[in-house]
């Protein structure tokens, strides 16, 4: 996530990584119906002056995991790899959305990280008395973050949930 790289060259590292990855899980009889993958998104460096348009990060993600992930492997499940909650948001329901446009073969969605943590712990800053405001923003981003995976969210959904009352 940290420098200037291209879209690119996020693509081709995470390609001979997968690539190297999976070649040695055959050569160990690893069990592919028992893994699961916890990768990074494809995404620009965060201070590439290009930066790459959500729907290139989909598709981009999504299809190195063609090229390289077989097919046997139930699940990928995101690293938010730095980036800010509404970003990730955004990326994780454009991956879903190329994944099920091409009936990609595995499950797609987050680790459940900082992505979806963050906010709350904001919100809680370690005090008693903030626990509802945590638990009111810990809803949120699980709505906001469910809607992505399935490839439902969009921004206005995320104001529309935050203008409502009890979200």
């Amino acid at each position: 996530m940290d420098g200037d790289h291209s879209i690119d060259d996020c693509y081709s590292a995470t390609r001979r990584t997968l690539k190297a990855l999976y070649n040695q899980l055959y050569r160990q009889r690893v069990h592919l119906p028992g893994t699961l993958l916890k990768p990074n998104m494809v995404l620009s460096g965060n201070k590439a002056s290009n930066r790459a348009s959500t729907e290139e990060v989909g598709r981009q993600t999504v299809t190195v995991f063609q090229d390289t992930v077989p097919a046997a492997v139930p699940g990928i499940v995101f690293l938010s790899g730095g980036q800010p909650d509404d970003e990730a948001t955004i990326n994780m329901d454009s991956v879903a959305r190329y994944g099920q446009k091409v009936g990609a073969p595995w499950q797609l969605s987050y680790s459940f990280g900082r992505g979806l943590q963050a906010a709350p712990q904001k919100a809680w800053s370690g005090k008693a008395e903030n626990v509802p405001s945590a638990q009111k923003a810990f809803l949120h981003r699980a709505k906001v973050t469910s809607a992505a995976r399935q490839a439902n969210y969009s921004p206005a959904f995320e104001q529309e949930l935050a203008a409502t009352p009890g979200s």
